[in-house]
C-alpha cells in the first residue's frame, strides 16, 4: 500500500513541524531523505547521547538518512543534483534562512520546476511576528488553544506537542494536493504553511462562538454543550463519559444512576448546558463509590458513550486498540526493536508499507548519493573535507 512510492521528499526540517510532515507522506510510501547537517544532525537527535533520542524517533521513521553541508559550495553543488531528482522539499526555517544559504523556492524551482515546495514558519512568511523564533507552545499560546486547556497560574505545561503537529497535517495535505494539481499542469508549487494559522485552525469552533456572541467563550462550554464528563472513581482512575444532546443518554444515565429527579431538574438539552456545574459535582460524589472497572461494566451493559481515561502506559493492554493493531515493531541493527504507531488512515483495508526504523546519522550516505550519479572516489572526497 505504497500510495505515493514515486514521490521523492527531501526533508530539511529539524525538531517537529518539517519532519513530522515528511513522516505523514513516509507513511504512505513516498521516500523520503532526511538531509542533515554533518555532526550533530536533527537537533532533536541530540536530546539522547546515542543521537536516537524518542523525540527524534517519534517523527522520523520511514526516512532514510544523509548528512550534506548545503551552506558549501560543494555541498550545495552536490543537494542541487539531488533536488533535480525529487518532487518535494521540505523546511521549516525562519523566513528568509533558505534563500540566505541559496536553497530557496526561486533558486530550486530554477533546477527543477516540477518542484513542490514547502515551506513551514512560525508566523508566515512576512509581518510584524516573522522573524521570531517560534515553538510549540508558541504556537499554541498565540493561537488561543492554549487559553482553552488551563485554570490556573501553575508554570509547567503539559501534553504533547499540538502546534507542531497540527501544522504538518496541515503541511502534508497542501503538498498532495499541489502534486494532485502537478498531473495536470506539470507545474511544482510554493506551498507556505505557518504554526499560528494551522493551531487557529484547529481550534476553530471556540473562536466562531466568539464571533456570533462578540462574548468571551466560558472555558467549560465545549464541555457543557456536548455534556462531557471526566470522573474519578473509587481507585483514583478515571473515566470519560459523553453524552451530547440526544435526550436517550440523559434518561439513562438518570436511570442507571438512581436519580429520577433529574428528569425534571434538567428536561432539556440547554437545561443541561445551564446545569453543567452542579451536575459535574453531583457526578463526582457518584463515581467515587466504584471502582473504574465497576463502571465500565455497567456503562457498557446500559449503552452509554464512555472511555477509561487512559495513562500512556496501559495503552498496550485495551482490547480494542490490540485489535486494530496500532502500534508495529520493526528492528534496528544496533538499537534493537523499535516501536511506532500505524498511519491512522487505512486505504483499502490495510496501510502495511515496508517499515524503515527511523534512521541513524548519515546511514543511507553512500546509497542516495550514489543515486544521484556521484562516484566513490567523489564521495570519499566530500567526506573527507567534511562536507557530509
Amino acid at each position: 500500500m505504497q500510495l505515493l512510492k514515486e514521490i521523492r521528499v527531501l526533508d530539511l526540517g529539524g525538531f517537529v513541524s518539517g519532519p513530522s510532515t515528511a513522516a505523514v507522506l513516509g507513511s504512505f510510501g513516498a521516500d523520503v531523505i532526511k538531509v542533515e547537517r554533518p555532526g550533530t544532525g536533527d537537533p532533536f537527535r541530540a536530546l539522547s547521547s546515542d543521537l536516537y533520542s524518542p523525540q527524534f524517533q517519534a517523527n522520523n521513521h520511514n526516512k532514510r538518512s544523509i548528512t550534506l553541508d548545503y551552506s558549501r559550495p560543494d555541498g550545495l553543488a552536490v543537494f542541487l543534483k539531488l533536488v533535480k531528482t525529487a518532487d518535494v522539499v521540505v523546511v521549516n526555517f525562519r523566513p528568509g534562512t533558505a534563500e540566505k544559504l541559496g536553497i530557496g523556492f526561486s533558486a530550486l524551482k530554477a533546477e527543477n520546476p516540477r518542484l513542490v515546495y514547502c515551506a513551514i514558519t512560525g508566523f508566515g512568511p512576512d509581518g510584524p511576528y516573522a522573524n521570531r523564533p517560534a515553538f510549540d507552545h508558541v504556537g499554541q499560546a498565540l493561537s488561543g488553544w492554549m487559553s482553552r486547556h488551563r485554570q490556573n497560574d501553575d508554570p509547567r505545561v503539559v501534553g504533547p506537542v499540538i502546534s507542531d503537529r497540527v501544522t504538518g497535517y496541515h503541511a502534508a495535505l497542501a503538498i498532495l494536493s499541489a502534486l494532485h494539481e502537478r498531473q495536470g499542469s506539470g507545474n511544482g508549487h510554493l506551498v507556505e504553511v505557518n504554526m499560528l494559522e494551522a493551531t487557529i485552525a484547529f481550534g476553530i469552533e471556540p473562536i466562531i462562538q466568539h464571533f456570533a456572541s462578540g462574548k468571551p467563550v466560558p472555558i467549560h462550554i465545549r464541555g457543557a454543550f456536548s455534556q462531557a464528563y471526566s470522573l474519578t472513581c473509587k481507585d483514583d482512575r478515571r473515566i470519560a463519559l459523553h453524552m451530547s444532546s440526544p435526550d436517550k443518554f440523559w434518561a439513562i444515565v438518570c436511570k442507571t444512576f438512581e436519580q429520577p429527579e433529574w428528569v425534571a431538574k434538567y428536561p432539556t438539552h440547554l437545561d443541561r448546558v445551564r446545569g453543567y456545574d452542579d451536575i459535574a459535582k453531583e457526578l463526582v460524589a457518584i463515581f467515587r463509590t466504584r471502582t473504574r472497572d465497576e463502571w465500565m461494566a455497567i456503562l457498557e451493559k446500559e449503552g452509554l458513550p464512555f472511555a477509561p481515561e487512559h495513562e500512556v502506559q496501559e495503552l498496550d493492554s485495551d482490547p480494542q486498540i490490540a485489535h486494530l493493531e496500532v502500534f508495529y515493531e520493526v528492528q534496528h541493527p544496533k538499537f534493537g526493536t523499535i516501536r511506532n504507531a500505524h498511519r491512522p488512515s487505512w486505504v483499502d483495508r490495510t496501510r502495511d508499507i515496508p517499515f524503515r526504523p527511523p534512521p541513524e546519522l548519515g546511514e543511507n550516505n553512500d546509497e542516495v548519493f550514489k543515486e544521484i550519479g556521484l562516484s566513490q572516489s567523489e564521495i570519499g572526497q566530500l567526506r573527507a573535507v567534511g562536507a557530509i
